[in-house]
């Protein structure tokens, strides 16, 4: 079993399972300065609720993917890499837009949440309903995440992925544990930037992964239907991709070490087209100038340590 694989997915739950892990942690918080800890239940509740559903969408597009590879149509090899590069194209799209939006949320995240929380006390009826989706929320929208990055990566197995989920997962939950509960201090700000420039190099990689299903779909179309033919932009291996720029399969494969984990961890490929380069340094020179920048606009102000929320209560 390669457990290289498992190491973006490792990456992005534990960056999307901290996040959530702050707002439950700034939540439970809330509800102790205002001694409404019997509000807590609706919390885990929440978690759970959240952690199910996210699996539950997974099944299901799993299974949507499952009943594609079985199909007997001739065209089904050009619906699943079209629904694989269509699952890529919406992770890299959440993806992205999670990590600029949390980068400039960071300062107002607290307030945000405690304000939330204050307000939902005020009316003890719908407190409980509140805390619930407040949190069920979150989670589910880092699960989702996951998941989409999950199909659009690894359709040709779960049991990697899954256990790099369970370990960023785990790895997330230790952290804000020891973050709130124990008073441990974690420097936020430097952790979110790290995991951060790790996450845009991993979709930098989803990208050059979408384009090949794109040009891999287009490819079998044209050789089911001689009509879509016209579609293919280039002559030769690639359909839209143009030139091949680099074949690494005898000096650095991306199958055997340290090839595997340049490409779990940098998206890294073996065969590289000229259309996947330019895609890769574009996205990576926007993305990653956005990103920095959000940074030096919106400093953090989220507590480095559970020391900080104590004294704030």
């Amino acid at each position: 079993m390669d457990l290289t694989a498992a190491l973006p997915i490792f990456v992005i739950t534990l960056r999307e399972g901290f996040e959530a892990a702050l707002v439950v942690g700034i939540v439970l918080a809330c509800l102790k300065k205002a001694e409404q800890t019997q509000l807590n239940f609706w919390v885990y509740r929440g978690i759970s609720a959240g952690i199910v559903a996210s699996v539950m969408v997974g099944f299901l597009l799993g299974g949507v993917l499952q009943g594609v590879e079985t199909g007997q149509d001739p065209y089904t090899p050009v619906l699943k890499e079209t629904l694989g590069g269509l699952f890529g194209l919406i992770a890299i799209v959440m993806l992205s837009w999670m990590l600029i939006w949390m980068t400039k949320q960071a300062k107002s995240l607290k307030a945000e949440v405690e304000g939330e929380i204050q307000s939902a006390l005020v009316d003890p009826e719908n407190a409980a309903k509140v805390v619930f989706l407040l949190v069920f929320i979150a989670v589910l929208r880092e699960g989702f995440e996951t998941v989409l990055f999950i199909l659009a990566k690894f359709q040709d197995g779960w049991t990697v992925p899954t256990l790099g989920a369970i370990a960023g997962l785990l790895t997330a939950t230790v952290l804000g544990f020891l973050l709130f509960a124990v008073g441990v201090k974690i420097n936020l700000r430097l952790f979110f930037q790290v995991m951060g420039v790790f996450l845009l190099l991993i979709i930098g990689g989803l990208v050059m992964s979408v384009l090949k299903d794109g040009d891999l779909a287009v490819r079998l179309l044209g050789e089911l239907d001689p009509r879509y033919q016209s579609l293919c932009l280039f002559a030769g291996d690639s359909c839209l991709l143009g030139n091949q720029v680099w074949d690494g399969s005898q000096v650095l494969p991306d199958r055997t070490f340290p090839g595997i984990l340049l490409k779990a961890l940098f998206g890294y490929r073996q065969t590289l087209y000229l259309v996947q380069v330019i895609a890769y340094v574009l996205f990576l020179g926007i993305m990653g100038t956005v990103y920095f920048r959000s940074f030096q606009s919106s400093p953090s102000t989220v507590p480095s340590s559970s020391t900080k929320l104590k004294k704030a209560n």
